[in-house]
């Protein structure tokens, strides 16, 4: 028993006296180690230039004008000056800012040019005392000259002529007449649609378009199908009042038995998803004796129906 007790205290106490003597930490010697090492490093940084020419550094050109990004142009003496002729630079040269030099240049471009200092003292960032000091030299009327309403007086036809310019050349507008009397619906171009209020060339090209899509106007409301007149009630309301359809009129109508896919799809009421079916339905069960066949298609509501029956044909 004793030697079992020795023998587990030796196992015990074997490790202690066995256990390797730890290194001795130096740091005198740690240090100077790191020393040697940040000295090869910064000569080798003074020798080697490659990143240096590679990335040289950037040097700013800073301009005379204390606190300004743009060269400084040479100021001129005030003389009369023709403001529609004069640069961004020549606006800077008698003392206006770059930025709204800049932008005087840019407005008289689009507007195609000033004609009075009205519209030059209206710039965005033009300060009022730099405007009084260089109105007095600016060959413009002080006011735009107002257009002669009066001189404007219908012809024989009742048709108003076109606005007369301060040249006396005529203008891109003409004036739309006070009392406009009823004209068809179906027989009205563009110019006389153009006599509405509200109604530009644009609308007016879109109203005679569906028309001619349609195969003619039947009823007024079809008007609110046009698409440019859809969020416009207002125009619709002009139009329903100086317009009118004539009685009995008689649309153009589409041969659903002889017209062809691309023909029939350009019809509004049709399109192309009923043009589709319509010649497919055609092409099985032979031509039509009769437009209310037209009901015997699946996919044709009645209400779709009714709106084609009156623009549609079989011969």
């Amino acid at each position: 028993m004793v030697g079992i007790l020795l023998l587990m205290l030796a196992f015990i106490i074997a490790p202690i006296l066995l256990r390797p003597e730890l290194p001795q930490y130096l740091p005198d010697a740690d240090q100077k180690g790191l020393n040697e090492l940040a000295t090869q490093l910064k000569e080798h940084r003074a020798t080697d230039q490659t990143y240096a020419s590679r990335y040289p550094k950037r040097e700013y050109k800073k301009f005379e004008r204390s606190g300004s990004r743009y060269p400084q142009v040479a100021q001129v003496k005030l003389a009369p000056f023709d403001p529609n002729a004069l640069t961004a630079e020549g606006w800077e040269a008698r003392g206006v800012p770059h930025f709204v030099a800049s932008r005087i240049v840019k407005y008289r471009e689009a507007a195609g040019g000033f004609k009075a200092k009205a519209q030059v003292q209206k710039m965005y960032g033009l300060e009022d005392s730099v405007f009084q000091r260089l109105a007095p030299f600016m060959q413009l009327p002080d006011e735009a000259p107002k257009r002669d309403y009066a001189a404007n007086k219908p012809g024989p036809d009742g048709k108003f002529p076109p606005f007369a310019s301060a040249d006396g050349a005529p203008a891109k507008f003409s004036r739309k007449p006070r009392n406009l009397q009823p004209f068809d619906l179906n027989q009205a171009d563009t110019t006389q649609l153009m006599q509405i209020r509200g109604i530009g060339s644009g609308r007016a090209k879109w109203v005679v378009k569906y028309r001619n899509q349609l195969g003619g106007y039947l009823r007024e409301d079809q008007l609110d199908e046009v698409f440019v007149l859809k969020d416009a009630p207002d125009l619709r309301d002009s139009l329903r009042k100086y317009t009118f359809v004539a009685p009995n009129y008689a649309p153009k109508t589409v041969n659903v038995n002889t017209a062809s896919f691309d023909e029939m799809y350009l019809q509004p009421y049709i399109g192309k998803p009923r043009a589709r079916i319509i010649v497919a339905y055609r092409q099985q069960h032979g031509p039509f004796k009769t437009v209310e066949e037209l009901k015997q298609i699946p996919i044709l509501k009645l209400a779709d129906w009714e709106k084609m029956r009156p623009y549609v044909r079989c011969e």
